[in-house]
């Protein structure tokens, strides 16, 4: 769940502009399904603020609320928060369910910018 100093760090995306923000980059994209009501969303949301600053222009961190955007978050089969996905050419190349500590989600998203 993205807080006032975490929003500035991540790309708030909706039903609307999910193709052109996520789909259409041209480098890899971290997307956060959450919600309000989600305890845990509200650690990761944290976590990823932080790891975008570390990781800088090499990911994209996206958040979508899944609650207000339900198309997208039926479209990728999110039933679970948070769910984190991965996007590298449109295509979704990782998938994390749950709450994971800082340097788990580090280690998973640093792969993704190998090879």
């Amino acid at each position: 769940m993205p807080q006032d100093t975490e929003q500035a760090r991540l790309t708030t995306v909706t039903d609307d502009t999910f193709a052109a923000t996520v789909l259409a980059s041209t480098r890899p994209v971290v997307v956060d399904f959450w919600a309000e009501w989600c305890p845990p969303c509200r650690a990761v949301s944290k976590h990823l603020a932080e790891l975008a600053e570390e990781f800088g222009d090499a990911l994209l961190f996206a958040a979508l609320n899944s609650d207000e955007n339900p198309a997208t978050t039926r479209a990728y089969g999110v039933m679970s928060m948070p769910t984190l996905l991965v996007f590298r050419g449109g295509e979704v190349v990782g998938s994390i369910v749950g709450a994971r500590p800082k340097n788990h989600l580090r280690l998973s998203f640093a792969r993704h910018l190998e090879g």
